[in-house]
C-alpha cells in the first residue's frame, strides 16, 4: 500500500545546558577525528524506531534531545577542516536538524515497510550539512515512527546506539548512565612505532574504496531496480539448531551466533548466487573496544572499527560443512587482535610521511558487491533499550539500501535475529525458499 508523507516542520534543536539555550561554553572548540573515524566514509547512517500509540508530543521529545545533546555536543557541531586539512568537529552548537511530518495511513496499514516506505521516513541527505538528522512522522493511527541518520564519520553503531538510550533515559527524567567518553586522543601510538601488517591495502584501499572489493567482470548486467531489499526472522530455536551444527572452534569455544549465523548466510547466498567465480569474501566490522590491551570502555564515543575479509573457495563454501565456514570466519576476525589495532594506530598515527591517510571517497558508484558480501552487524547494541518514556518499540531496524550482497543482523524485538537483505530479485526468491533449511 503506498504512503504519502508530508513534512509539517524543519528546524535546527541545539544543546540545552542547565535549563538554558544560550551555551556557556566556546562554540570555536573543536573534537579532532581520532585514527579510527579517518577509516569511515562519512555518510548517513538511518535507523528506524516505531512506537504504537505514544503518549507524549513531538514537543516532549525535542526538549529531551536538547539536554542530551549538553552532553552529546559532536552531534549538533558541523565536520570542518584544521590547518593541516585534517576532517575536525566543530563544536559550534550549530544544531540537529528537526523534522516533523505526519503519514496519511495507519501504521498496521504500511507494515511491514517496503523500499518505498522506507525512503519517505528520512529524509534525502543530499547537500545536508547537519551531523545528526532525525525526523518524527506521525501516522493516523497516532503511531511514531523515528529516523535518526547520522554521520558514521562522528560514531559507530554501538555508539549510536548509546546516545538513542541516553535521550530515552533524559526524556524519562533519569540522568545519563553511564556517561559517555568522549576523548578522541586516546589512541597514542607507541614508541617507536611498530606497523606490522599492510594497512594501506586494507584500510585504507579495499576497506574504504568499496569499487576495488569486487571484480566487476564477475557480476552479471543489472541495474538498480533489480535490487531488492528482504526481513527474515531467525528465531532462537533455528539459531540454536544453527549454533549446533557449527559445533565449536579447536579451543573448543563454540561458535557464536554471529559466526554461526553468517556462515549460514554466506553459503546460502553463494549457492543461490549459482556463482562460477573462484574465490566469494565477506567484509565484517570488528569492535575494538574489547581487543585493545587495556581495554577501552564501552562508553567511548566515536568510531572503534576495523574490518576482517574472510574468503574462500567457493566449491570449498558449497562442499564444506557449516563448521568448516563458521571455522574461516572466526579466524579471520580473531587475526584483529590487540597487536593488528594497535599496528593500525601507528600506521596512521605516523600519518603516512606527512601525508593524511584518507583517500578521496567521492559518490558510492556501485550497485552490487557480487560475488562478495557486506556483514554490519547489530547484535549486542542496545539498540532495543531506547525507552522515551512510551514503552519499547515494536520495530526496530535499518533504513533500505540498494547494495546488493549488504546484509544487516539485527536483534528482534521478540527475542531472535532479524537478517535483512539485499540481493538482485531472480536470487532473492530461492534465497527465501532455502534460507530456513540446516540439512
Amino acid at each position: 500500500m503506498s504512503i504519502k508523507v508530508q513534512q509539517l516542520s524543519s528546524k535546527l534543536v541545539g544543546p540545552i545546558y542547565n535549563g538554558d539555550e544560550q551555551p556557556p561554553r566556546d562554540t570555536n572548540q573543536f573534537a579532532p577525528l581520532s585514527v579510527f573515524d579517518w577509516y569511515i566514509p562519512g555518510e548517513h547512517v538511518p535507523v528506524i524506531y516505531a512506537f504504537k500509540t505514544p503518549n507524549h508530543s513531538n514537543a516532549f521529545l525535542e526538549q529531551g534531545l536538547g539536554k542530551v545533546l549538553s552532553e552529546y555536543r559532536v552531534w549538533a557541531g558541523r565536520l570542518g577542516k584544521d590547518e593541516n586539512n585534517h576532517s575536525i568537529i566543530l563544536l559550534n552548537d550549530k544544531g540537529v536538524r528537526f523534522i516533523e511530518a505526519s503519514a496519511d495511513r495507519a501504521l498496521e496499514q504500511v507494515m511491514p515497510f517496503n523500499q518505498s516506505t522506507l525512503l519517505t521516513l528520512h529524509p534525502d541527505f543530499e547537500g545536508m550539512k547537519e551531523i545528526l538528522i532525525i525526523q518524527l512522522t506521525r501516522f493516523s493511527c497516532g503511531s511514531l515512527v523515528i529516523s535518526f541518520s547520522s554521520n558514521h564519520m562522528v560514531a559507530d553503531g554501538f555508539s549510536v546506539s548509546q546516545f538513542l538510550v541516553s535521550w530515552g533515559r533524559v526524556c524519562r527524567g533519569l540522568d545519563i548512565n553511564p556517561r559517555p567518553l568522549h576523548n578522541r586522543e586516546i589512541f597514542v601510538p607507541r614508541n617507536p612505532c611498530r606497523v606490522e601488517f599492510d594497512h594501506q591495502s586494507l584500510e585504507f584501499t579495499k576497506g574504504v574504496i568499496s569499487d576495488v572489493f569486487i571484480d566487476p567482470s564477475n557480476v552479471p548486467p543489472y541495474s538498480e531496480d533489480d535490487v531488492i531489499y528482504h526481513k527474515l526472522h531467525f528465531p532462537t530455536e533455528l539459531i540454536a539448531k544453527l549454533k549446533s551444527k557449527a559445533g565449536s572452534s579447536a579451543s573448543g569455544k563454540p561458535y557464536t551466533t554471529f559466526e554461526s549465523l553468517v556462515a549460514h548466510i554466506w553459503r546460502t547466498i553463494t549457492k543461490v548466487r549459482g556463482l562460477t567465480c573462484q574465490t566469494t569474501e565477506i567484509k565484517i566490522a570488528v569492535n575494538g573496544r574489547k581487543r585493545l590491551i587495556p581495554r577501552i570502555p564501552d562508553e567511548y564515543f566515536g568510531n572503534l572499527v576495523l574490518c576482517a575479509y574472510p574468503a574462500a573457495q567457493v566449491k570449498e563454501l558449497l562442499n564444506g560443512s557449516l563448521r568448516h565456514t563458521a571455522s574461516i570466519i572466526h579466524e579471520s576476525v580473531v587475526r584483529l587482535n590487540d597487536d593488528y589495532f594497535k599496528s593500525y594506530i601507528d600506521f596512521v598515527s605516523n600519518d603516512m610521511q606527512g601525508e593524511n591517510p584518507t583517500p578521496e571517497r567521492g559518490e558510492r558508484t556501485l550497485v552490487a558487491l557480487w560475488p562478495n558480501l557486506e556483514f554490519d552487524s547489530w547484535l549486542g547494541f542496545p539498540f532495543n533499550e531506547v525507552d522515551f518514556g512510551f514503552g519499547k518499540p515494536c520495530l526496530f531496524m535499518p533504513s533500505f539500501d540498494s547494495l546488493e550482497g549488504l546484509v544487516y543482523l539485527v536483534p528482534a524485538i521478540d527475542g531472535g535475529v532479524d537478517v535483512y537483505v539485499c540481493l538482485f530479485k531472480q536470487q532473492m526468491a530461492l534465497f527465501d525458499e532455502v534460507c530456513y533449511s540446516i540439512d
